[in-house]
C-alpha cells in the first residue's frame, strides 16, 4: 500500500510518466506493458491516497492506520470476490482464525493449498485479503486456507511463524499428508511462507509440496540494490513504510535470521519447488533474484518469472484481468497442478 502521491504528466517525447507532487524522481509508465496495465497505472498513480507512517513500537498507530486502509481494500476487491462466487466459511484451526475458501463447484481431490496475505506483517488480515484467495481458488480449483496470523507490532516473527506451523499441524491431524498441502503468500506473506517453511524443515515437521511466491519480502533488511535503484519506481512500495514495518516485525538483530528474512539460509537442507513472480518496477525485484539464485544454486526447482513493467502484487486486485496478470495467475495453477499432482 503506496504512502507516496503522484500527478500524471505527458514529458515532450510523448512518454507516459508519472510525476511525484514533492518533484521526487518520475515513474515511467513504459509501452510495452499491456494497454490496459499502462491506463491502469496512469489512473491509479493519480489516486492513491496518503497515509503517515507509525513508528515500528507505536500500537495505536498501526490499529489507526489498519482501521483506514482494511475498509478501502474491501470495497475495492468486494466486486471481484462477489463475480467468482466462492464457498467461504470463517473458522479456526489450532485457535487460529482462517478463512476456509471453496471455489464454485468445487470438489474435493484431497489438496489444499494455504495462503499468507501480504500487508508488510503489520497491515491488512485474512478478510481484506480475500480477493487473492478467491482469485486463486477461481483458477486452481483448490480449496485455500487463508490464515488471519496475528500483526506486528501485536505479534513478532517467532510467535508468527508459529501460527502458521500450528495451522499446518492442525491441516494434517485432519488426514492431510504434507505432499498434499502446497503453500502460497504474496509481498509480506511470501516472506513468512518462506520462513516458516524453513522453520518446519529444521524442527523436523517436514515441508509442503510446493510453494508460490508472489513478490515476496524475502529481506527485510533492505539492503538489496533495488531498494535503491528502484525506490520511487512503484507506487506501490515506500521505503518508510517498509522499515517501520520491518522493526514492527523483528528487533534489528533478529532481521538476518532465515525465518525472518529467508534470503539468509543456505538451503543445502532442502527446500520445496518454487515460483517467485514479480515485475520489474519492484523496489523487492533484489530479493526476487536473491531468494532465487540461493535456491538454484542449492539445487531446488524453482523458477523466477518476471514480467515487464508490473508493479507489486500485480496479479491482484488494481491489474486483476489484465494480460499480465491472467498469464501470471495461469502459470502458478500449471505450476501447483504440476507439484500437486492433481
Amino acid at each position: 500500500m503506496s504512502l507516496q502521491s503522484f500527478t500524471f504528466v505527458q514529458a515532450q517525447n510523448s512518454t507516459n510518466i508519472i510525476q511525484t507532487n514533492n518533484s521526487e524522481p518520475e515513474i515511467y509508465i513504459p509501452p510495452t506493458i499491456s494497454k490496459e496495465a499502462q491506463e491502469i497505472l496512469k489512473s491509479l498513480t493519480m489516486n492513491l491516497p496518503t497515509f503517515v507512517t507509525p513508528s515500528s513500537d507505536d500500537l495505536k498507530g498501526w490499529q489507526e492506520l489498519n482501521r483506514l486502509i482494511s475498509p478501502m481494500v474491501i470495497e475495492m476487491s468486494q466486486p471481484i470476490v462477489d463475480s467468482y462466487q466462492p464457498n467461504i466459511t470463517a473458522t479456526k484451526l489450532e485457535d487460529i482464525h482462517v478463512f476456509d475458501v471453496k471455489p464454485k463447484d468445487w470438489r474435493d481431490n484431497g489438496k489444499v493449498l494455504i495462503y499468507l496475505h501480504g500487508g508488510g506483517y503489520t497491515l491488512l488480515d485474512a478478510n481484506s485479503t480475500l480477493v487473492s484467495a478467491v482469485t486463486v481458488a477461481n483458477s486452481t480449483g483448490l480449496r485455500v486456507i487463508s490464515i488471519d496470523y496475528s500483526l506486528a507490532p501485536f505479534s513478532k516473527w517467532n510467535q508468527t511463524t508459529d501460527e502458521v506451523i500450528s495451522v499446518i499441524q492442525a491441516l494434517k491431524d485432519q488426514g492431510y499428508s504434507l505432499d498434499d498441502i502446497a503453500m502460497y503468500g504474496d509481498s509480506a506473506g511470501g516472506g513468512l511462507v518462506a520462513g516458516s517453511v524453513l522453520k518446519m524443515r529444521d524442527e523436523g515437521i517436514g515441508m509442503p509440496a510446493a510453494l508460490v511466491l508472489w513478490s515476496p519480502w524475502t529481506d527485510v533488511t533492505g539492503i538489496g540494490d533495488t531498494y535503491f535503484t528502484l525506490r520511487n519506481a512503484d507506487p506501490f512500495l515506500d521505503v518508510e513504510l517498509d522499515r517501520n514495518s520491518a522493526d514492527a516485525y523483528a528487533n534489528p538483530s533478529d532481521q538476518k535470521n532465515p525465518y525472518v528474512s529467508p534470503v539468509y539460509d543456505n538451503f543445502s537442507n532442502g527446500f520445496p519447488p518454487t515460483l517467485i513472480q514479480g515485475g520489474t518496477k519492484e523496489m523487492l525485484l533484489s530479493d526476487f533474484v536473491r531468494l532465487y539464485q540461493a535456491l538454484d544454486q542449492a539445487g531446488i526447482p524453482v523458477k523466477l518469472d518476471i514480467y515487464e513493467g508490473m508493479p507489486h502484487e500485480f496479479q491482484i486486485l488494481f491489474f486483476h484481468n489484465t494480460t499480465e496478470s491472467n498469464i501470471a495467475i495461469s502459470k502458478t495453477s500449471d505450476f501447483l497442478k504440476e507439484y500437486l499432482d492433481y
